[in-house]
């Protein structure tokens, strides 16, 4: 008989949407958990989770949902996250495991450090693994394979914390990258929060009388326009500074190249084009 030992006893997911979901399905595809439990204040999307076997149990009751886990993934937004770990952790014990997987970090990781019971058993993950869908009945259980999952633990956060929450990782296929909350947020600034700022906004400037004619790169580049604002909104605000920082250096750019049409220097215009053509060129590529 072949036996596959599970890493942890129960797990709790806050949260059961699109990235929920799929982690729940993701979980009991490679038998992570012997117990996945779902939490949620709304019983719509819980039974939903339950009919797509995104989830064991579902709960309203955060105390319940929460009791004796051995690990707590929070699933929700980065505003709904930082609301609810203060209410998290009383109830939770000193050596539950708790990560999340927010798009910003600083603020998630400040408002753990205050609130948890132990820090140490806290570490930030965020699997890039981008969807202009929500909703578990579009989650999927191979959501994270061959995609990079990167985790932030700090000086605080526990090695057996960090080990077992990378294993369950690499057990769900994603190729773990380690990075600060710092850097993590610098980064997702320019490669994440960035492109959807200019996608929202590219899609706004065109007038409403020319969208019957819009072509298949215009659809491509404003794909993710289609994501939830309300999610946008808080990643934003939550990565304020890094954001500004990466807006104002594409302002810049877009200032360079208009200076390039004005003077109709077109030596200019090509080589600023050819430089993008092969940074975009030498990016790894990725399944």
């Amino acid at each position: 008989m072949n036996f596959k030992p599970t890493i942890f006893r129960k797990a709790t997911i806050i949260g059961v949407g699109l990235m929920g979901g799929s982690l729940g399905k993701g979980f009991k595809k490679h038998e992570l958990a012997k117990e996945v439990v779902g939490y949620s204040h709304r019983q719509s999307s819980l039974a939903q989770a339950i009919e797509q076997k995104a989830i064991d149990i579902a709960e309203t009751d955060l105390s319940r949902a929460v009791r004796n886990a051995d690990i707590v993934i929070l699933a929700s937004p980065v505003n709904s996250i930082i609301q609810i770990l203060p209410e998290l952790g009383p109830k939770i014990r000193r050596n539950t495991i708790v990560t999340d997987l927010g798009s910003t970090k600083g603020d998630i990781v400040d408002a753990a450090r205050k609130t948890l019971p132990n820090q140490g058993m806290f570490i930030g993950s965020h699997p890039l693994v981008g969807s202009e869908q929500k909703g578990v009945e579009n989650s999927r259980d191979n959501m994270f394979e061959g995609k990079v999952c990167i985790m932030t633990p700090t000086q605080q956060t526990s090695q057996m914390a960090k080990e077992k929450v990378k294993l369950m990782w690499h057990k769900l296929g994603a190729e773990v990258h380690m990075m600060s909350p710092v850097d993590h947020d610098q980064v997702l600034a320019y490669v994440s929060h960035l492109p959807h700022l200019i996608a929202y906004g590219l899609i706004e400037t065109v007038p409403p009388q020319h969208l019957a004619y819009t072509t298949r790169s215009m659809l491509e580049l404003t794909r993710i326009a289609s994501s939830p604002p309300q999610l946008w909104n808080d990643i934003c605000m939550t990565n304020q500074k890094n954001l500004l920082k990466a807006l104002d250096e594409f302002i810049k750019v877009l200032a360079q190249m208009r200076n390039s049409i004005v003077s109709r220097n077109q030596r200019d215009l090509t080589y600023q084009f050819t430089k993008a053509k092969e940074k975009r060129d030498g990016i790894r590529k990725q399944n």
